[in-house]
């Protein structure tokens, strides 16, 4: 039974009823109906229907608030102040090639500031949950970020660009220079569950670009509760405009900072 505020339970709700949806569709993924959008970035009819569901939910709990949303784009609330950033299916392409490593992603900006975020990963029932002040949990598990402090014993994730948009040198210079120092790389698909990751200690550290708001809201939010830091490719705070993020326990995030950054 969770034991997190109205709030954080009216997002729960909604994040794993979309949940239950993609996993009938993940288990007819034969006859899914998909369309071609750009060069990887795939839209289904699991995505669709994910949206829906999230949106019927939170608009019956929250009426005024308004959206962001991935397919949908922005869509305006009567409370000006209230907007929940969603991604229905975070990891699309994972869930078009039948990889169990996809994740229902919402969260609330309040005032400008993101304040709770909820990531479901249905398939092996993991919720990672987080209101600002209150901690970060993986289901009734508090979280805490991992406690290593060395490259050479660290286990970091990145998102690698690709096609046309692979043309960083601030993440090639950086990917070049981890590489050859971490413990591993690994590359899953999916930001939202690479953040929660460090969040539950199981990486040290993660760093993608080219993301959006959705993409990372709900996640940047639980690491930074699990006592970990996170900036964009610039250092700065604006990883939800910018698109780049920078996540990690203390120690791994500022050698992130350093190979990227400098």
């Amino acid at each position: 039974m969770l034991t997190g505020s109205a709030l954080i339970n009216v997002m729960v709700a909604a994040a794993q009823k979309a949940g239950r949806a993609l996993i009938r569709d993940f288990g007819e993924i034969e006859q899914l109906q998909v369309s071609r959008k750009n060069l990887g970035d795939f839209v289904s009819t699991a995505d669709l229907r994910s949206e829906k569901i999230i949106i019927q939910e939170l608009q019956k709990a929250r009426p005024p608030y308004g959206f962001l949303i991935e397919e949908s784009g922005t869509i305006q609330g009567e409370d000006a102040d209230n907007t929940w950033i969603i991604d229905p299916l975070d990891g699309t392409s994972n869930f078009l090639h039948g990889i169990p490593q996809f994740a229902v992603s919402i969260a609330l900006r309040r005032k400008g500031e993101v304040v709770a975020g909820v990531v479901y990963n249905p398939v092996v029932d993991e919720l990672y949950w987080s209101e600002k002040g209150s901690g970060a949990f993986l289901n009734q598990r508090r979280l805490r970020v991992s406690g290593r402090q060395h490259l050479d014993e660290a286990l970091l994730a990145c998102g690698t660009p690709y096609g046309a948009r692979g043309s960083s040198e601030k993440f090639t210079n950086g990917f070049r220079n981890l590489v050859k120092q971490v413990s591993g790389m690994r590359r899953f698909g999916c930001a939202a569950l690479d953040l929660c990751f460090v969040a539950a200690g199981r990486l040290e550290g993660c760093f993608e670009m080219n993301l959006k708001a959705w993409d990372i809201a709900a996640g940047a939010l639980i690491v930074k509760e699990a006592g970990g830091y996170v900036c964009d490719f610039e250092g700065e705070q604006s990883f939800l405009d910018k698109g780049s993020i920078i996540a990690g326990n203390e120690a791994i995030f500022l050698h992130l900072k350093k190979a990227i950054l400098e």
